[in-house]
């Protein structure tokens, strides 16, 4: 067992709802065993788009039949792709209503989360198997999903089982696993949005969660070459760190270990049904893209003195709720986005004696957060080369994003989550607009 298969077995061990992580070559072929040892005799339903039926779901079914359990099959269209909403949750779960059998999601982020939130609802433990190594959501409780245009990450039990078969996963198009090494690459702009929340008083690092993902990140990030080829090791390493994200998640409760800025940004797109090519762009280009434009920031703030800046002047400036209120119907309209934005808003609003103290401590721990920031932190140059080798998107320009649109994508991602990142440090110390212009500067 590598180090990294012994951590995650010990996560798993921790974890109060994942029994078990099956990873390996012809992994499929013990799903008879972990239905029967995990959920009983059956029967089985497996749910899978036209294209996971072919890559993983129809070999499931002939598996389960050979152990002996019954199984039906829902097969969705794979064309257009399935969307990850509250929707089709819903659909799925007068589904698995209906035939009261164990669910089997077949695929990797949309089957596994609309799939999770119906199983869920039902009270119904459900297994996974893996079609790709393309994010982290497989272990995580929570399934972010589409409500009513608004994209949120919904808290659900993850999945008792995960099933991945690096046959099936090695087989997956090349772009697949390059999006997971995206979400992956995103956990170290989201440490370091954590790093400043912790030094801010806003939110503590947890010492159990953090480590879990961050401590053999860069390990994980290593050999981008490796994974655009798709070796079995380079493979297995990235989707245990994928799921050792989920699992961090769970032991957390949210998804603050694993979704910082760069989330928030992709998140943006991902509701605005951003497309590229005809296809809707992947989570994980997404946020691989996000993860390159929150280094730039990080660049630009780190060559900055926040110890000298004018708390006064700040202050004198900063909006109040109404104004920022304003700013977000002027952002999204008027409509459920706005009024979902505003809420996430309010959650994390600094009234003035808040944000005033906010600034002092900053000022006294800017010269140790920003060393710590910059121990932590890939510059984004060296990140932008990485996901580039590993066969991934990392220019706005590459998911049909121009420069104008990026730049104001990172000012309004801010209002989508109630979660204190480098974005909302910028709001609050008046360098925003600055920061922005100086890392997209065809967009200031």
């Amino acid at each position: 067992m590598s180090g990294t298969d012994a951590l995650v077995a010990r996560a798993v061990a921790a974890s109060p709802t994942v029994a078990a992580v099956e990873v390996g070559r012809g992994a499929l072929g013990r799903i008879g065993a972990l239905v029967r040892g995990h959920f009983g005799p059956g029967p089985c339903l497996i749910v899978s788009d036209g294209n996971t039926d072919a890559a993983a779901g129809q070999a499931a079914r002939a598996a389960l039949e050979r152990a002996g359990i019954a199984c039906a099959a829902h097969v969705l269209p794979a064309r257009p792709r399935p969307k990850p909403t509250v929707a089709l949750a819903g659909d799925l779960r007068a589904v698995l209503a209906r035939s009261g059998a164990v669910p089997v999601a077949v695929g990797s982020g949309v089957l596994n989360d609309v799939v999770k939130h119906a199983a869920h609802a039902l009270g119904r433990p459900y297994l996974i198997v893996a079609t790709a190594a393309s994010m982290d959501g497989y272990t995580s409780a929570g399934a972010p999903l589409s409500d009513r245009g608004f994209k949120m990450t919904i808290q659900c039990a993850p999945p008792r089982v995960v099933v991945a078969d690096l046959d099936v996963i090695g087989a997956a198009p090349p772009a697949m696993n390059g999006w997971g090494y995206g979400d992956l690459a995103g956990k170290m702009p989201a440490g370091g949005d954590w790093l400043v929340a912790d030094a801010l008083g806003v939110e503590p690092l947890d010492a159990v969660a953090w480590p879990m993902v961050q401590d053999n990140l860069r390990d994980w990030l290593a050999r981008p070459e490796a994974v655009a080829a798709g070796e079995p090791r380079a493979i297995a390493d990235l989707f245990a760190g994928l799921t050792l994200g989920g699992l961090a998640m769970e032991a957390h409760g949210s998804s603050r270990p694993a979704s910082g800025a760069e989330h928030q940004i992709a998140h943006l797109w991902e509701m605005e049904d951003l497309a590229a090519d005809g296809e809707r762009v992947a989570h994980g280009a997404c946020v691989a893209v996000g993860t390159v434009a929150s280094l730039r920031l990080y660049d630009w703030l780190l060559a900055q003195d926040l110890g000298a800046l004018d708390a006064a002047a700040i202050l004198g400036r900063a909006p109040g709720m109404a104004a920022k209120e304003a700013a977000i119907v002027a952002a999204f309209g008027e409509g459920e986005l706005a009024r979902r934005a505003t809420q996430e808003s309010r959650a994390k609003h600094a009234d003035p004696a808040t944000h005033a103290a906010r600034l002092e401590r900053l000022a006294r721990a800017w010269p140790g957060l920003r060393d710590r920031l910059a121990a932590h932190l890939w510059r984004a140059g060296r990140m932008a080369d990485h996901l580039s080798r590993a066969g991934c998107p990392h220019e706005a320009a590459q998911i049909g994003v121009d420069a104008a649109r990026l730049a104001g994508s990172i000012r309004r991602a801010r209002f989508l989550r109630s979660r204190y990142t480098v974005l909302d440090l910028l709001d609050e110390t008046g360098l925003l607009d600055q920061a922005v212009a100086a890392t997209v500067p065809q967009g200031g």
